[in-house]
């Protein structure tokens, strides 16, 4: 699938993706520091995919990984630093949640420290019940792995 908005378009063409600059994004990022080019790969092509356009250069991302009928979990979201603040986080949202795939899924979660506001715009809500959600986390395993 394929939207337009001005100069910007996103799609879910994984052919369409620059791997290496999403790669590049992440292992500098706070949520994936330090992650290899191989498992950048093997995410990608296990999941649904949102690459967000100027023209041509690829200026953000957004992936779900998803059993693409029940759930869905929205990760690796972001916009390039230069392209912040003029509502393209929100567009990116808005074009994951059209999609038909996205459309039918009874639960869609996400783990987020930066931008929570985002997220509530787009109707997410906080689960702050106890022993309601549970995780393993290795927030270290990418500096770790040799």
């Amino acid at each position: 699938m394929e939207w337009m908005k001005g100069g910007f378009w996103i799609t879910t063409d994984n052919n369409c993706l620059d791997i290496k600059a999403i790669h590049d994004y992440l292992t500098k990022s706070s949520w994936a520091e330090g992650i290899d080019l191989q498992t950048v790969i093997e995410s990608i092509s296990h999941s649904l995919n949102f690459g967000l356009f100027d023209k041509n250069k690829k200026i953000g991302f957004a992936r779900v990984v998803t059993d693409y009928c029940t759930f869905g979990y929205l990760c690796d979201v972001y916009i390039l630093e230069a392209y912040q603040k003029i509502g393209l986080a929100g567009w990116l949202m808005k074009c994951c949640h059209s999609h038909p795939d996205m459309k039918r899924l009874r639960r869609i979660m996400l783990v987020t420290s930066t931008a929570p506001w985002l997220y509530e715009k787009c109707g997410y809500t906080a689960i702050n019940r106890d022993s309601f959600v549970w995780h393993v986390i290795r927030p270290d395993i990418y500096k770790n792995m040799g």
